[in-house]
C-alpha cells in the first residue's frame, strides 16, 4: 500500500482528471497541451507546491495537497503564502497573487476566491472545471461580492407581502449594520 502522501495525491489526480484538468508533470511541461493543465511538484521561490493551475497557459490558481486526517483549515495560510511566489516563468497575474486556492487531501477538499470582499476557505465537493475558472475570471465582479450588494442594488419593498414579514425582514436588516458593512469593504 502507498504512503498516506502518495495515496492523496493519486487521488486528487483522479479527481482533477474527472473534473476535465490535464496533469503533467513540472519536469515535462507542454502548456499548449489543453486548456486546463495542472503541474505537479513545482518550485516556487519559497518551498515548493504541490499543483500550479493554468487555464489557457495562464496561472489562476494552487493546490495544497495533503494527506488524509490533516485539518486543511490549517493549511490555507501555506496554499496562500505559495500562491504569492510562483515561478517567474509563469508570472501572468497583473495583481500578483493567484485567485483559486485549494487545500485537499483526496477526500475532502477546500477552495478560496482570492477576489472575494473576505475571502475564506470552503468545503466543496470536486475541483471547479478550467472553464469555469476561466469564466469566473472574465466576471467583472464574485458571486460573493454581487451577493453582498444586492440588499444596496435592489432594496426590498415589501410589495406583494404579507406586512409581520416585511417588518421581520426590516428589523432584521436593521439589526446587522457592522454585517453590512463588513460585506461591502
Amino acid at each position: 500500500m502507498p504512503p498516506p502522501e502518495e495515496l492523496a495525491r493519486q487521488n486528487i489526480d483522479a479527481l482533477l482528471q474527472k473534473c476535465g484538468w490535464l496533469i503533467q508533470d513540472y519536469k515535462k511541461l507542454d502548456l499548449s497541451a489543453d486548456k486546463g493543465i495542472a503541474i505537479r511538484e513545482v518550485r516556487l521561490k519559497e518551498g515548493r507546491c504541490d499543483y500550479l493551475l493554468l487555464v489557457d497557459r495562464k496561472l489562476v490558481g494552487i493546490i495544497e495537497a495533503k494527506k488524509a486526517g490533516v485539518t486543511l483549515s490549517s493549511v490555507a495560510d501555506q496554499s496562500g503564502r505559495y500562491a504569492e511566489t510562483f515561478p517567474d516563468f509563469l508570472r501572468g497575474n497583473p495583481s500578483g497573487k493567484l485567485p483559486f486556492l485549494y487545500e485537499s487531501t483526496g477526500i475532502e477538499t477546500y477552495f478560496r476566491d482570492e477576489r472575494d470582499p473576505h475571502p475564506r476557505s470552503r468545503r466543496v465537493f470536486a475541483f471547479h472545471r478550467p472553464e469555469t475558472l476561466a469564466q469566473w475570471l472574465e466576471e467583472p465582479d464574485t458571486l460573493r461580492h454581487r451577493l453582498a450588494q444586492m440588499p444596496f442594488a435592489h432594496p426590498y419593498n415589501g410589495d406583494g407581502v404579507r406586512v409581520c414579514r416585511v417588518e421581520a425582514i426590516t428589523n432584521l436588516e436593521q439589526s446587522f449594520p457592522e454585517a453590512q458593512h463588513d460585506l461591502t469593504s
